[in-house]
Parts: structure tokens; C-alpha cells; sequence
């Protein structure tokens, strides 16, 4: 369903990122996708896969810049390698103003784990979103700022999550609360990565994947895409 395109950085880099494209293309609305910490891998262009059948463009830059993991010290690596303000200031930034150039009026963006973290920081980093839907990530608390968020915010996150702890997400729902950001958060008695189906390939007691869960929340984040975008 999708192909690799490119698109510039607002600091003029190029980006590869994979695109999957609705069957009713014209000013279709827009949804960029952020990978976990494996990388671009087929798991992830499924996700924007399914959200292009479902009527959206889905654009998943590729962050590590052709690099992928399949073992947790490679991708702790790559992703500790990561600037994440970088990712997010310049090319989720350039994801998002790419997609509104070509002529989505309205463009989300979404991600999970690390890419949960980025969409977070995105969320402050790039004005020109719409809608954000964070799955089961955040970075550290004291790189938002909450009074810069604009857009409506989702949040799905586990509550037995062994690399997020819910208590950062129970400090984050203050700090949103008290910027007035119009946030929706939905905790799932669940562990990390509860929506990937290929968690429990990795063979990490920390990663469970969890049907029902991924389910009910892929159908929250559907209706919020339809409200918002």
C-alpha cells in the first residue's frame, strides 16, 4: 500500500520516510507516524497501513536514517544515539509541514514508546499539528512545556509499563491540567508495548502484547482522529 518518498527538514535535510496513501487522496487528512525504538520496520508501516485504509495519509519517518534493530541493545543504542530534539523540531516538524504542503488541511500525529516520547515533545515542538495520540511513552517531564501545546492530546498508557512509570504519567495529567491543554488520558491494566503485535517476539518480560486492550484503544484513537482531523 505505501512506498518510500523523501521531504525536507524547515533546515533544508532530506528525509526518507515510508507514505501509505488512502484509496480517496485528495485533501485527505494526515497522520505522522513515529516508530518505536526498533526503527522503521514492517510493524510499524502496518500501523500506517491500517491508518491509510482507513481514510488517512500515513507518513513514518525514517529517524534512524535506514537503520533497524531486532535485539533490545541494538535498539537502545540506536535510540540512545537519537537527538530527540532534533527528531521532533525538524523531522516530524518537516513530516508535518510536508503533509500540509501537499494538501492535507489537517495533520495528527502519533507514536509509540520512544516514538510516544517524540510525539509528546512534538506536541510542543511543532505548532502546525492538529492531534496527537501518545502511545505508552514520555520523556523526561522537565522538556515540556505544557503552555506551548495547542492541540488536542490522547494518551494511552499501561499501567504495569516497566519503562514508563505510571506515576510520570500521573505527573504529566498535572502538568497538561494546569496549562489548560485539552488532554484525554486512558490508563489499560496492560505492560509496555500492549498494541504491538510482535511483542512477544522480542522475548522481553517487559513487553506483552494485549489484544483486547489494543483493540479498545485503536478504537479511541480512531474516534479522536475522525473528531479532530
Amino acid at each position: 500500500m505505501g512506498s518510500m518518498i523523501s521531504y525536507k527538514r524547515p533546515d533544508g535535510q532530506t528525509v526518507n520516510a515510508y507514505l501509505a496513501r488512502p484509496k480517496a487522496i485528495d485533501n485527505a487528512p494526515a497522520i505522522v507516524v513515529i516508530q518505536e525504538w526498533w526503527g522503521l520496520n514492517d510493524q510499524i508501516k502496518a500501523v500506517a497501513d491500517k491508518l491509510a485504509g482507513a481514510g488517512y495519509q500515513a507518513l513514518v519517518p525514517d529517524l534512524y536514517r535506514g537503520k533497524l534493530a531486532l535485539e533490545e541493545n541494538e535498539a537502545n543504542h540506536l535510540m540512545n544515539g537519537l537527538d530527540f530534539g532534533d527528531a521532533a523540531g525538524q523531522d516530524i516538524r518537516g513530516a508535518v509541514q510536508y503533509l500540509k504542503a501537499e494538501g492535507s488541511s489537517k495533520v495528527g500525529i502519533t507514536g509509540f514508546c520512544m516514538g510516544g516520547a517524540l510525539t509528546l515533545l512534538s506536541s510542543v515542538f511543532v505548532p502546525e499539528s492538529d492531534a496527537t495520540v501518545i502511545w505508552y511513552g514520555y520523556p523526561p517531564l522537565e522538556y515540556i512545556d505544557a503552555t506551548k501545546i495547542k492541540a488536542p492530546v490522547l494518551g494511552h498508557w499501561a499501567l504495569h509499563d516497566d519503562v514508563f512509570a505510571i506515576a510520570g504519567v500521573d505527573e504529566l495529567e498535572k502538568q497538561l491540567a494546569a496549562a489548560s491543554v485539552p488532554f484525554t488520558f486512558f490508563r489499560y491494566d496492560a505492560k509496555h508495548a500492549f498494541a504491538n503485535e510482535e511483542a512477544d517476539t522480542k522475548n522481553l518480560a517487559y513487553l506483552k502484547y494485549d489484544a483486547s486492550a489494543a483493540e479498545l484503544a485503536w478504537t479511541r484513537t480512531m474516534a479522536f482522529f475522525r473528531e479532530n482531523l
